[in-house]
């Protein structure tokens, strides 16, 4: 371990997994008392950054071990400032589902072996293009405790598309869309909750009226809906806690 700090809540680090793409550096926020569940926050289109840093902050001091994977580490990049929008685009489309499987089972994996937490015990929350990779991964990985995914387009559309693999998906879903997010249009929405619908799968979706793109990222001042990322963040407490209870 390396690069640790502390807090009233949380102690934070950087570890290493294995991957057949090579190494992947993976950002932990553990709480002071042993967790019994965890949380794998994936990235937006900018790396794990200090939003995402603070995600998994959230999460460690709710209880959860929280773990953040790089999904850049096979290029290098790390990561890159919201204005670097343009450059961040052609970095995620290059990052298909069979990349973004292969890293989720890698933390899985080292959530089994190290830290003694099973998959139905564990959480994956994508926002952004993690949003599209979390919910990638739930049509993979069989046994999860839950998806949250916050404003992921690319699902229902697109070259890395996975509303077709709706009917793999075998753990209950939450869905957070902004009405006005252009990336995510009203039909791709519908597209999403017809095919977890026709699965059988156990969903809630939930569309914010006045809310567009990653309107939960506080560390994007104009983007940020203060009201719809209060009820989304209090829905997807209620939810966890509801499929993957507290055991102590």
């Amino acid at each position: 371990m390396s690069d640790q700090h502390t807090s009233d809540a949380v102690t934070d680090d950087w570890f290493t997994v294995a991957t057949a793409d090579g190494p992947m550096r993976v950002y932990a926020a553990r709480p002071h008392q042993p967790a019994d569940r965890a949380v794998i926050v994936l990235q937006e289109a900018f790396g794990v950054n200090d939003h995402i840093q603070d995600i998994a902050r959230r999460y460690a001091a709710w209880g959860f071990l929280a773990l953040a994977p790089d999904l850049f580490h096979r290029n290098g990049v790390g990561t890159l400032p919201y204005e670097q929008h343009a450059d961040a685009m052609p970095l995620i489309a290059a990052i298909g589902p069979a990349a973004v499987i292969e890293d989720a089972e890698a933390v899985l994996a080292h959530l089994v072996a190290q830290e003694g937490i099973s998959t139905s015990r564990t959480v994956l929350n994508g926002f952004c293009f993690g949003g599209r990779a979390a919910f990638t991964a739930a049509t993979a990985v069989r046994g999860l405790g839950a998806t949250v995914v916050f404003y992921g387009p690319g699902i229902a559309a697109g070259p890395h598309a996975v509303v077709d693999r709706a009917g793999d998906v075998d753990a209950p879903v939450l869905l957070h869309v902004g009405a006005e997010d252009p990336t995510i249009p009203a039909g791709h929405v519908s597209a999403v909750d017809a095919a977890l619908r026709d699965a059988g799968v156990d969903f809630e979706s939930y569309v914010y009226e006045g809310a567009g793109h990653a309107f939960a990222c506080d560390a994007r001042p104009h983007m940020y809906v203060e009201d719809s990322a209060r009820t989304a963040w209090q829905r997807t407490c209620a939810f966890l806690d509801k499929h993957v209870p507290p055991t102590s």
